[in-house]
């Protein structure tokens, strides 16, 4: 019996001294496999199926004064539901706001009446930026009949900016010019087809002519992957570079109020490479601007913080109470 027990752990003792042999191998070609899969070929040229989709927005304003005292944060929340609908054999591209609530700075969250249930359609051809109407975001009110001050209706209106930018330009293919179709590797990074580019910044009557905002250099990366929802995503970085503006408001037929500064943004795009659909957003961006008004104190400088996160959720989550 002695004899047999030596022969077994003789046995195991050879087993383990192999297997330790083997380690720096098996190690070797665990990294090998692992270097292998992150320097293969991508594809990214995916548009997102026709498939309904459920976020959750938020936006954080934190404004700051010359010498750096906080002034203030604002919060804006949205909720964006996407309907595919097919119309004669293509699918428009459909959105549909269930909910658009504010909470300026230390006040009470309110919602806005007229956004509810607000569904519109997604186009990036016409002289609406993105087909969103202007004249939906005059003389918003909440829900306690309150209205709104014009900077605080054009951060409403520039949600729904923000959202499309991050969630269907820089993510998507571009059809003219270099984006997302051209990252193949990861640690790669384009100019994208949207630097240097002015997109219109009129929102009803309130904004004059002159007015721009100019994006900078953008640069996209194929930074690597992440696992977000369950699902397989390619992290892409943007970065706009030194953007620029000039806001020239008209209140009235013989006052301008001309705010004129630099902005630079920069994010995290999660992008779902079986299904091209965004599963998350991080988004920053700091903004210094110089107003010029005809009153006193007729120079006011200041310094806003945005951060921004888009998640994509489940229905169960995006209608829960």
């Amino acid at each position: 019996m002695r004899k047999y027990t030596f022969i077994i752990r003789l046995y195991a003792a050879s087993i383990c001294l192999l297997f330790v042999m083997l380690l720096p191998n098996l190690n070797l070609k665990a990294k090998e496999n692992t270097l292998n899969s992150l320097n293969q070929d991508f594809d990214l040229n995916i548009a997102h199926l026709p498939q309904p989709q459920y976020f959750i927005m938020e936006s954080r304003l934190h404004t700051f004064g010359p010498n750096g005292t906080s002034l203030g944060t604002d919060v804006f929340r949205l909720w964006l539901q996407y309907i595919p609908q097919k119309i004669e054999n293509r699918i428009v591209e459909t959105y549909s706001c269930q909910k658009f609530t504010v909470q300026l700075n230390n006040n009470k969250e309110v919602e806005l009446p007229a956004l509810r249930n607000w569904t519109y359609k997604f186009r990036d051809d016409t002289a609406l930026v993105f087909g969103i109407n202007h004249d939906k975001f005059e003389n918003l009110t909440d829900d306690k009949g309150q209205v709104l001050s014009f900077d605080k209706t054009y951060h409403i209106y520039n949600a729904f900016i923000d959202f499309h930018a991050f969630c269907n330009v820089f993510p998507e293919p571009v059809r003219n010019g270099k984006g997302v179709q051209n990252l193949t590797k990861i640690g790669q990074e384009i100019v994208h087809a949207a630097a240097f580019s002015k997109p219109p910044t009129n929102l009803g009557g309130n904004i004059a002519e002159g007015s721009f905002f100019k994006n900078g250099r953008i640069i996209l990366q194929f930074k690597g992957l992440s696992f977000i929802n369950g699902k397989a995503c390619a992290l892409l970085g943007i970065d706009s570079g030194e953007s620029s503006f000039k806001m020239i408001v008209r209140p009235a037929a013989d006052m301008d109020i001309v705010s004129t500064g630099r902005s630079h943004y920069y994010g995290d795009i999660y992008k779902d490479i079986s299904t091209g659909w965004v599963q998350k957003v991080l988004f920053w961006e700091t903004v210094v601007t110089e107003t010029t008004m005809p009153m006193p104190p007729h120079k006011i400088n200041s310094v806003v913080e945005r951060k921004i996160r888009i998640t994509n959720v489940s229905k169960e989550r995006f209608y829960e109470k």
